[in-house]
């Protein structure tokens, strides 16, 4: 049975959530090299069927911190795929990359995402590092995290605004003074930051 049968086998459970599409990414790459499996990540990744695409995602993102051109290729061709389920795993991926190479290490990258021009690599970090401050790094430095996620309270991406603030929301939980603190120095009446603040206090009494 080839790979893409394996996957295919598990259509419906990998289009329904990241964990089966984890599973698989590391089962179909055990015992063979970077340069194999990078040629198989792209493989993957150029398949119509969204399920196989998405293992062939995940592979590039365990491959990144090794071979620096998947991170490029995340960025700037797997940010472009339509399918909405491509994307939440361009996010898994872009965490993955972020928890090999380290959290501390990875800010530059994690700051130039967030800064691109095209809102699925943004997204990516938000959706990706959720919950930020249960990750290494940002568990320590919760107002870092929040900072990050605040410079995207204005985006042009009603898609984007969304998920900071969902993010926003998950880190009011443990820290709610903090993200109190941070909602108190916004112009609410930007629209926009509106949206972001209405997720991000929803837990703030």
């Amino acid at each position: 049975m080839t790979e893409i049968e394996i996957i295919l086998q598990h259509k419906e459970r990998i289009e329904h959530g990241g964990k089966e599409v984890r599973i698989l990414a590391q089962e179909i790459s055990q015992g063979a090299s970077i340069e194999d499996n990078t040629k198989r990540a792209h493989m993957l990744f150029a398949r119509q069927e969204p399920a196989v695409k998405m293992v062939g995602v995940f592979l590039s993102g365990m491959l990144a911190v090794q071979v620096e051109d998947e991170l490029a290729f995340l960025r700037e061709e797997v940010s472009q795929e339509a399918d909405w389920r491509v994307q939440e795993i361009l996010a898994q991926a872009f965490n993955r990359y972020c928890a090999d190479t380290g959290y501390e290490q990875a800010l530059p990258t994690i700051k130039a995402w967030l800064g691109d021009k095209r809102a699925n690599v943004r997204r990516a970090v938000t959706e990706g590092l959720r919950i930020w401050t249960s990750r290494p790094y940002f568990k320590d430095h919760p107002q870092l995290a929040i900072q990050l996620l605040s410079t995207l309270k204005e985006d042009e991406s009603e898609y984007v605004r969304k998920s900071t603030g969902n993010a926003l929301r998950d880190i009011s939980r443990k820290y709610p003074e903090l993200i109190a603190q941070e909602l108190e120095t916004w112009d609410t009446a930007n629209k926009k930051a509106l949206l972001i603040y209405k997720l991000a206090s929803r837990f703030i009494k």
